[in-house]
């Protein structure tokens, strides 16, 4: 006789309010289950800078329920590359999207970290959804250890949080890394840091010099010489536009602060031998203070998972952001969670599917981050639509589902 007994929902601990641990809850949360997410910010917000949603990761959201009008994303036509000491536009690049891609309307997009955020959240909490219970987002929270075989979190109070699933999205200064590896993994400096900074765009699109950025996502790039350029395109329907300048960074001190506020004069010490027009943009009114963010990148680590434990995102493959993927990386790994953990998962075949869940995602998303790092090398940069075609064209949705098929796993 088929027992009618209602399926049980596993409790679920995430470690992290970023893009990548809201992505993970509304996942899990859509599955079924109960989800709590603690973040050591007292105001958790993606603010300051914009992120690309290129197809991948826009397929992977979309199927979340995430609605592109609340994105206000910026759609990527191609990129336009200058270069960087005489100012002379050299080529267009056409974006790395297949036309099926393009068909489904699945071209890359510039968007504002905070909309991003805000529309994720808004899923994982939204009352209407009777798929799950609403996610619970403890803010102000900080972690300070786990056990992965108990599958508990400790907070800074001295709370213990008890879960069937413990999920770390806590970033390059992992607490949760360092549970399932048992030692401490830094991320380590990378000799790279960017400038990021937003700029207001009302007074574009009359004849200014730099109008050209509301058609184009642009690169900037020194031709010979070190590795340095600009990544400059518009957000947020336009009205914004997202700066990102790439320089060498002689900091090799992991304990130092990830970021700190610099003036512009700074920006313009360290990019003087790039063409004036390139700092025009300067002359536009700052929404945001600049901020000189440290690029830490992790080795490829030997697991991802213990016991009731994994690690996703920066927590588990910090990477150079050069090709636009690292939020998609932790944004596939949510999805996939969702997808491996449907209702009806019971605590004891946690672990299992753990190890289903780092037999599918950790070579991708490793070599993920070994591509990135390898576009410091000009040659690889000069080759970044054919190295992003397998990364944009992946769909993180049936994937996991053809895996499930193959691998025995009990869906």
């Amino acid at each position: 006789m088929m027992s009618t007994t209602p399926a049980k929902p596993l409790n679920v601990v995430i470690v992290g309010a970023g893009i990548g641990g809201l992505t993970t809850a509304v996942a899990l949360r859509q599955a079924g289950h109960r989800v709590q997410v603690f973040e050591a910010s007292e105001n958790k917000a993606e603010i300051g800078a914009g992120v690309g949603l290129q197809p991948n990761s826009l397929r992977a959201v979309l199927s979340l329920g995430v609605k592109q009008e609340n994105l206000r994303g910026f759609e990527w036509n191609g990129l336009a590359v200058f270069d960087a000491a005489t100012g002379e536009r050299t080529r267009d690049s056409q974006p790395s999207n297949s036309d099926s891609l393009q068909r489904q309307g699945l071209t890359s997009r510039g968007c504002h970290r905070a909309d991003v955020y805000n529309e994720l959240r808004r899923l994982a909490t939204d009352e209407e959804d009777k798929r799950g219970p609403p996610v619970e987002i403890h803010l102000g929270f900080k972690v300070t250890s786990c056990d992965p075989t108990a599958g508990t979190i400790e907070l800074a109070n001295g709370r213990v949080i008890k879960g069937d699933l413990v999920i770390g999205g806590d970033g390059v200064h992992s607490i949760i890394r360092e549970s399932v590896l048992g030692n401490v993994v830094p991320a380590e400096p990378s000799g790279w840091a960017v400038y990021r900074c937003t700029f207001d765009a009302s007074s574009l699109g009359n004849g200014s010099e730099i109008d050209w950025v509301l058609n184009n996502a642009t690169n900037v790039r020194m031709m010979t010489g070190p590795f340095s350029e600009l990544i400059i395109y518009p957000i947020r329907d336009k009205t914004l536009v997202n700066f990102a300048a790439f320089h060498p960074d002689a900091e090799r001190d992991h304990t130092q602060p990830l970021a700190r506020v610099v003036s512009k004069e700074t920006v313009f010490a360290d990019f003087a031998h790039y063409d004036p027009l390139f700092m025009r943009f300067f002359d536009l009114p700052l929404v945001t203070q600049i901020v000189d963010w440290k690029l830490r990148t992790l080795p490829v680590l030997p697991t991802w998972i213990k016991d009731r434990a994994v690690i996703i995102g920066d927590a588990a493959h910090a990477m150079l952001p050069l090709l636009a993927s690292g939020a998609a990386m932790a944004i596939e790994e949510g999805v996939a969670l969702g997808i491996l953990f449907p209702l009806g998962s019971t605590p004891e075949q946690v672990p299992a599917r753990l190890e289903a869940f780092q037999a599918l995602r950790k070579e991708r998303g490793d070599w993920v981050s070994t591509q990135s790092t390898a576009q410091i090398q000009r040659e690889n940069r000069n080759e970044i639509a054919a190295r992003l075609r397998p990364i944009v064209e992946y769909d993180v949705v049936q994937a996991t589902r053809e895996y499930l098929k193959t691998a025995g796993v009990v869906p």
